[in-house]
């Protein structure tokens, strides 16, 4: 993504690779929501799949 400079490196030397550390994060919270929304689903047969599945066509927009 960046091409990495010696400040960079020294960066991520002092505090850690912090944008690799964010998108583990991410990841991590990614897959817990999907644990819970196929939880929720599963107790609720009607609930839709997922929260950012349209309800109105985009045409309708």
């Amino acid at each position: 993504m960046f091409q990495q400079t010696p400040v960079y490196d020294r960066l991520v030397a002092e505090r850690g690779d912090v944008p690799v550390q964010v998108r583990g994060e991410a990841d991590r919270i990614h897959r817990d929501l999907a644990q819970v929304l196929r939880q929720t689903s599963t107790s609720q047969p009607s609930a839709p799949q997922s929260v950012f599945d349209s309800k109105v066509p985009p045409t309708a927009l």
